[in-house]
């Protein structure tokens, strides 16, 4: 169980600003689940068109956010580092559903855990909570391809 700052975090994710989504992760199980964080705050660059009168973060950039933890769960699982001929892709959301909004100033906590592995797929569970209300739960396929 180890927490990463935001520099090892980029060791693991090519996504940089304004795409990287986690902020800190709080600690790792490899093979078995992640905790992260994004603060979410005012100057994220799509508050200003969702909405400009009450701002949400759009519901697919918290999947997003889930998936760039489980990038980094599947990396620790194996424990190598991605390289540059490699990619993680999505490759199936099952299950997504939007319990609360997200605002400005709420601070994003995603859980990711390790269901199973089916040839290069790997399947997880994750949900999303707001200090104790969970705002979004999702199923995540996601493999890494090689790339040329």
């Amino acid at each position: 169980m180890s927490a990463m700052d935001i520099h090892e975090i980029m060791q693991y994710l090519p996504h940089r600003f304004p795409f990287l989504m986690l902020d800190r992760v709080e600690l790792v199980e490899p093979g078995t689940r992640i905790v992260a964080i994004k603060n979410v705050t005012i100057n994220e660059p799509f508050f200003p068109g969702h909405f400009p009168t009450r701002p949400v973060m759009p519901g697919v950039l918290i999947l997003e956010a889930m998936a760039q933890a489980a990038a980094i769960l599947s990396f620790k699982s194996a424990d190598r580092k991605p390289d540059a001929n490699s990619v993680y892709y999505f490759v199936g959301i099952d299950g997504a559903r939007f319990k609360k909004p997200v605002e400005p100033g709420d601070q994003l906590r995603l859980e990711v855990h390790f269901e199973r592995s089916i040839k290069s797929i790997w399947k997880y569970s994750a949900k999303a909570h707001v200090g104790d209300s969970v705002v979004a739960l999702a199923e995540l396929m996601c493999t890494v391809r090689n790339v040329e």
